[in-house]
């Protein structure tokens, strides 16, 4: 076999040749006629290649641009992906080797430490969401989402998916995705009527834009139609709000990077995923269950594995391949710790630390805040000016701002507060936008 010309790539030009004759296609081009144009790159737009040593050093200027929270910097970012408090346990645990070095636990006999992990997520997961069970965990929480949506096209033998407007626009985009390829439509509902079609209701709770929903009301409505009730939530909010299997969820899911994973660009994440006993069968991802060897000591093993890699793909539930297991260790050693009790504290210290900055806000002249809609630790603030510009200027006062959602509200801000803001951000934000709005 000749070398191939490019030291990091291991296929040579013959291999290439090879596998498109097997594929039955002239190029490579071709292997990705099926992907709509508009999601193709023409071209990367790289710049030219640069030695190790000039690669680090821009690499290192690049990243000193960055403005992390902390040190003097206040974040008030939130809209999916939330800065909390992570107990030194956390970094401990998910630190040693044996777990950070683990893959997919086929062999139970040597994966006794990883799978008694994902069987206590589970545990933790069903108490957190008030549900009978769970799996070992998603990819995240928008693709947990479009999974309860698929389930529930399984389970009802309907075609058609409904959305409330409550949901975060990314995990729609997300469930339409996953819904192009068996051709099932999406609807976005807020008020209007199920049909008999509609699989499924899925609502988030707290709501995107940070409000309460009813949900009792809403979980009403999907099932006097005959679909299936889906929450999506928060699960720092369940250590104050009522979970999901109280007020008639069928299937709940959550992102679970609160629980003691840091905010970064974009993952991993963990998708936390319960529904009720009878729909166990039609559960996406895996399950650990916990037996006794021969010798009567406990002992924990995959017990249902209702995915591509280990069945037959017609008859599997869901074609993920990789759990999120570090993170999804990162969440339980996050809960073990803190405990229902200190939860709730930080749920509490949310609420209050969040209410107190909208109180501040609404009474700043060309600001408005509406404080007659309960919400838990988000909240839309519409700003004078469009939030880019109000944005920019909190940045030059070390503070990150909220998230820009002038798409969904004119001039809408949604500004996140968490148990991580003291109460000088909070009233040097207030101070700041007062400022920025003169």
């Amino acid at each position: 076999m000749t070398a191939s010309p490019h030291p990091y790539i291991p296929n040579t030009d013959a291999d290439r040749r090879e596998m498109l004759a097997a594929a039955g296609v002239a190029t490579a081009g071709e292997l990705f006629a099926d992907i709509p144009p508009e999601f193709r790159l023409a071209a990367l737009g790289l710049p030219p290649a640069l030695s190790e040593l000039d690669l680090v050093r821009e690499m290192a200027a690049l990243s000193e641009r960055n403005l992390v929270a902390g040190n003097g910097v206040a974040s008030f970012l939130g809209g999916g992906a939330y800065r909390h408090f992570i107990p030194s346990t956390v970094a401990h645990v998910t630190g040693r080797a044996e777990f950070y070095t683990a893959y997919t636990p086929y062999q139970p006999e040597i994966s006794q430490g990883t799978l008694q992990t994902m069987f206590e997520l589970q545990s933790m997961t069903c108490e957190l969401m008030g549900m009978d069970v769970a799996n070992a965990g998603l990819y995240d929480g928008a693709s947990a989402l479009a999974e309860a949506c698929l389930m529930a096209c399984r389970l009802s033998g309907r075609s058609r998916i409904a959305v409330h407007s409550s949901v975060n626009p990314a995990y729609l985009a997300v469930v339409r995705t996953y819904a192009l390829g068996p051709d099932i439509p999406v609807d976005v509902v807020d008020g209007q009527p199920l049909t008999s079609q509609h699989a499924c209701l899925a609502v988030q709770q707290p709501a995107f834009l940070g409000h309460l929903e009813d949900v009792q009301a809403l979980g009403e409505t999907a099932h006097a139609a005959g679909a299936l009730y889906i929450a999506a939530v928060d699960p720092i909010s369940l250590g104050l709000l009522t979970p999901p299997g109280e007020y008639g969820a069928d299937i709940a899911v959550a992102e679970g990077q609160s629980l003691g994973w840091p905010v970064n660009f974009g993952g991993p994440y963990l998708g936390l995923f319960a529904c009720r006993d009878q729909f166990v069968r039609q559960l996406p991802g895996r399950i650990v269950g916990r037996t006794a060897d021969l010798d009567g000591r406990p002992a924990y093993v995959l017990t249902l594995q209702t995915r591509e890699q280990h069945i037959r793909r017609e008859r599997a539930t869901s074609n993920i391949c990789t759990s999120q297991q570090l993170v999804g260790l990162a969440a339980t050693v996050y809960l073990a710790t803190v405990g229902k009790h200190g939860l709730r504290q930080i749920a509490e210290a949310c609420y209050h630390k969040s209410h107190y900055a909208a109180q501040l806000i609404s009474g700043i002249p060309g600001y408005s805040v509406d404080m007659e809609q309960p919400f838990f630790q988000e909240f839309v603030v519409r700003c004078p000016t469009a939030p880019a510009q109000v944005n920019r200027r909190l940045l030059e006062r070390d503070i990150i701002g909220g998230l820009d959602v002038s798409d969904l509200v004119a001039n809408g801000m949604l500004v996140c507060v968490t148990e991580m803001n003291t109460r000088g951000e909070i009233e040097r934000l207030a101070q700041t936008l007062a400022e920025a709005g003169r």
